[in-house]
Formats: structure tokens, sequence, C-alpha cells
């Protein structure tokens, strides 16, 4: 088996041509190109490259030849034309672009595995390259890890060059492709609990030269969520709806027009389509605020005003709290504020995992693991500390923002949630997906749907409370991360809605990381000191730190997300946020 030579470019790339989204033309010379595709000041669209891929040369080799099968899948979706030109007919017969995308790394090799035949009429060949991702058929995107190799059969061709005889199926794009051609784009659906919240769905995009991105966000939040939150969001658009035109119009107004069965007597309606239509443009820095017009049938449906802000992504409060001594204090700005009222202010032995309720109308509620079971107190004077859930298998507690307490009873595999308003027991809810598995940890998101569950030492998942008939269930459980065997993960935390940090370490030294549930982007945070325990709410992230002599401090992350301020230098720790 030999290698054939790597090629940074196996065929030359030329220098990106400027030109209007409205398209141009290139007559390439000697290889693939890549466009550039803008749209000077307009406000819809985004500025990307896009390849423009040539057929096969007759003098090229079989290396040269499944590189040029490969620019050409990067270019299939706007010019379906150049690939079928790579393919045998027995090849195009059987090939499909349907399914995920297979994302590689850039620089990937082509293995010649010899002759299939005595004849030498097939030659078999063998792309390996880095695993990136999968872009599935519902635009998740999906980190993976390890190599990636397929085999390839080539055929002589007559007048010169090679076919492709048989391919994997699919398209296969290289790690570049995907950062020229696709965004990652937040889209938002309402929760499925809270009709007044919004969650995040994040997806990869393809931009299109022949529509605006704008466009291209908007066809795509008509489609249904990804099976992350599959039962567990609702959108506001009903069935049929389409988009008929979206246009600039002069320097603050942009014009959206609908068609399709939407009732424009339905105020209720107009509110949370308006507001998915906002967030899901100007989070994705597309139409930031402008005036959005939305017409119906051509005529005037609503006007949603850029400084419209109904806090429908995260209104749980940002006020920081502590505990010292077993006492829950309130945190200010540069350091202690003073004790809360009533017996959750005062000094207890045997409380750890204090969790908070948000913040609204009356005072939070602060939930605690004694050694049998969950108690909760009002931050009240007359507040008094009460058991409401037994057990001495229990993760730490975790609020739900509709005001509920949840917990994973872990002797005898319930997952179970308590509502202080009810004033009834805690109920079981359905986690099919959790049987079986050491969960540690169970950490509900401030949206209300995803949920961060540690399984085991080393591993976190991530799912989504669903709903039907039957209920409430915890359901689409995915992996999010696993850490390498010797090292354990020691917290997490919802920074916000869309990333948890995870904090993990071994005797060799701790990392924390940010992760995007939706599609996996990971960033690390320095250390300065050792942590055991984390809080983040509204950009903040306290910690809980210990010097030498294991003596904690509360230590804030600082604006520049690369060092750290100690807050409150004794006898504190356990930082809490309201729903954190």
């Amino acid at each position: 088996m030999t290698t054939t030579r790597r090629l940074g470019a196996a065929v030359a790339i030329a220098a990106a041509v400027a030109c209007a989204s409205s398209g141009c033309t290139v007559i390439p010379v000697s290889g693939p190109y890549t466009v550039s595709e803008v749209g000077p000041g307009d406000p819809l669209t985004k500025s990307f490259q896009r390849m423009i891929a040539i057929p096969p040369e007759p003098t090229w080799g079989p290396d040269e030849t499944i590189r040029g099968l490969q620019a050409a899948m990067a270019a299939y979706p706007d010019d379906p034309t150049i690939l079928p030109q790579y393919l045998t007919s027995e090849a195009l017969g059987k090939w499909s672009p349907s399914g995920p995308v297979t994302v590689i790394a850039d620089a990937f090799e082509v293995v010649s595995q010899g002759p299939r035949d005595d004849r030498g009429a097939v030659e078999k060949y063998e792309v390996k390259a880095q695993w990136v991702a999968s872009i599935k058929e519902d635009d998740s995107y999906a980190p993976t890890a390890g190599p990636w190799d397929r085999p390839f059969e080539l055929v002589k061709a007559q007048g010169g060059g090679y076919r492709v005889r048989s391919l994997p199926t699919g398209l296969l794009l290289t790690n570049s492709d995907v950062t020229r051609a696709y965004r990652p784009t937040n889209l938002y659906y309402m929760s499925g609990i809270s009709q007044d919240k919004f969650v995040v769905d994040r997806v990869r995009l393809r931009l299109k030269p022949t529509e605006s991105f704008a466009q291209t966000i908007l066809e795509r939040l008509l489609k249904p969520e990804t099976a992350a939150l599959e039962g567990a969001v609702t959108t506001s658009f009903p069935a049929g709806t389409k988009i008929e035109s979206i246009r600039w119009s002069g320097e603050e107004r942009v014009v959206i027009n609908l068609s399709g069965p939407l009732d424009p007597l339905d105020l209720s309606v107009e509110h949370s389509l308006a507001a998915q239509i906002r967030y899901s443009l100007s989070r994705n820095e597309v139409a930031k605020g402008r005036v959005i017009e939305v017409q119906l049938d051509g005529e005037p449906y609503f006007v949603d005003r850029p400084e419209s802000d109904e806090g429908w992504l995260d209104d749980s409060g940002d006020s920081a709290y502590y505990v010292s001594k077993g006492a829950v204090h309130y945190m200010g700005k540069d350091g202690p504020a003073g004790v809360v009222p009533g017996p959750a202010g005062e000094p207890h032995d045997g409380y750890s995992n204090y969790t908070l309720s948000k913040e609204g109308n009356s005072a939070p509620l602060v939930a605690a693991t004694t050694s049998t079971g969950i108690s909760v107190a009002g931050l009240t004077p007359e507040g008094q500390w009460q058991e409401v859930i037994q057990g001495t298998g229990l993760t730490p507690p975790s609020w739900h923002e509709d005001g509920s307490l949840w917990t994973y009873d872990t002797k005898n595999g319930f997952l179970l949630r308590y509502d202080p308003a009810s004033g009834r027991g805690p109920e079981r809810v359905s986690a099919p997906k959790l049987q079986g598995l050491d969960v540690t940890r169970l950490r509900i998101a401030r949206d209300g749907v995803r949920v961060a569950v540690t399984t085991g030492k080393n591993t976190v998942q991530i799912g989504a409370l669903t709903h039907d008939v039957s209920g409430t269930m915890l359901g689409n459980v995915q992996s999010l991360t696993t850490t390498e065997v010797d090292r354990g993960i020691l917290d997490v935390a919802w920074a916000d809605d869309e990333h948890l940090l995870v904090l993990a370490g071994s005797k060799a030294g701790q990392t924390l990381t940010q992760i995007n549930v939706g599609d996996g982007e990971t960033v690390g945070i320095p250390l300065e000191y050792q942590l055991t325990r984390l809080a983040a709410a509204g950009g903040r992230v306290l910690a809980e730190a210990t010097d030498t002599k294991d003596r904690t401090k509360v230590v804030e992350l600082n604006q520049d997300r690369q060092s750290w301020t100690a807050k409150i230098e004794k006898d504190a720790g356990t930082p809490l946020f309201p729903l954190g």
C-alpha cells in the first residue's frame, strides 16, 4: 500500500473575486474557485465565499480527481451539474447527496489500495482524515472525534483522466468548506412549558447566493425544531405559513410579507410571532436595530420596534448570594452585603448543595441537601426549614423556572419533581434514558427546557423536558462531552440558556470550559485558583475557591474572561444565583 503525495491544494485556488449577492460569472482556468458573495450595506445579508468547482481534467490522476470531486461536493448545493461529471453512470445511479453532511479536517490523504482485479481496470483508494463533525438533516451540528476513512473506486476514462465508480453516500465537506459557506444560527421557539419564554435552537445554515440570509433564517424557522428540542418547544407559525418576500425599505425598516393561515385578529399570536422573528434575526446580527414591519398577503399585519424587549429569554435575576458557615448571605458588587432574613440566614451544620429559586414578586426559596433528604426555606423572617423530599441517594437539588424543585433519586432510579405551590409530596417524572446510568448531577437551564446531567465521573449529557398527552418527560438525552478517564467532572453550571460551564480536574490540575450545548463549540477559561463550585448568570461567573490551607473564598471571573478577582476572602463558599 502506498500513499500518494499530500497536496495542500491539488488544484489551484484562485484569489477571491468580489461580487454582489445577485451573483457573478467567473471562468475557471485551472481549478475550483472561491467567489465572494456580499451585500454591501444590506442588513439582511451576510458576506461569504461560494465554491465554484470545475469538471475533471484529462490530465488528472486519482488524487486530483478525488480532490476535485470533494470540491464539487462543496459546490453541489449551489451548482449540482459539476459533481455528476466525476462519476460513472453506475455510481451516479447509486450515489445520493441526502443524509448527514460529513465534515473532515482540511488536510486529508488519498491512499492507494492497489488494483481491485488482475486487469487493474478498477483502482481502489481510501480517503483518510480526522472526523470533525456531522451536519444532520435537521441542520444540527454534531462534533465528532477520531479518524475517518472511506473507500473510493476509480476507473480510467476514455480520453484520459479518471471517473469515480464507487463512493460513500452523502456530501463530504472540509472544515474550511463549512466555515466558508455555513453560519452558526440561533433560532427561537416558544417553551412548551411556559408560553412566555423562548428557547434557543442552534443550527448550521448554508448561505445561499439566491436569497438573503434573513430569508434563509426565517425559512428554517418555519420548519420543526431540531431533534434535541423535539416535543419540548412550540412555534407561533401555523403549518402552511410562507415567506413571500423580505426587503429592506430605507435605512431603518425591514418589510416581511407572509402568507398562509394566520389570523390577523389573534393578538396573542402576533405578540409571540413578533418575538420569534425579532430574536431569530437580531440575535444573528441580521436586521439588528431595525423596525420590522410584517405584512400578511401584502396587507399591514403588525410593526415591531427594536426597543420592544419583552424579557422572553431570561428574567431570573442576577442577584448574587453565598454561604458562610451554613448561613446564606447577600453578595454586593465588591464583597459581603449582609445575611438573608430568617432561619436561612442562620448558621447550620449538615446542610450542603444550596440552590435558589427564581426571584419574582415574592422572596426566593433556598433548597439544601441534608443527611435525610432535601429541605426548603423562604428568605423571609418567618421562613422555616422544611424537608420536602426524603431520601439519602438524591442528587443536588435544582430549581425550575416554574417554581418547582427537581432531583434524581439514584437509589431507586427516579426523577423527582416537588411543587411548593401544591403542598403535596414529590411526583415522579419519566426519564427512561437515565435508567441504569450512574446519575451524579442534574441541573435545569433557566429556559426551563434543557437539562444537564452528569453521569459517572466524567460524562455530561444534555436532555430536554418534553410534553405530550401522557405528561412531562425528560427525553432527547444525548452526550455533550466526556473528559479523559483520569479527569473527573467536579461541577457544572449553566452560564446562560445555551452555554454550560464544565469544571473538571485530576491530580495534574483543573480545566474550566464553556460549551455551547447546541453545537459543542468549546472555549477554555484560564484558572488561577483551585475551584470546587460554580455559579453563573447574566454574564457573570462566580466560583468557590480553596487555598493551600483548604480555606474557602468566593472569586469572580473578570470581564476579560482571562483573570479572576477574589470577592469574599474568608469563610465563604457555594456562590449562588437564582436558578443558577
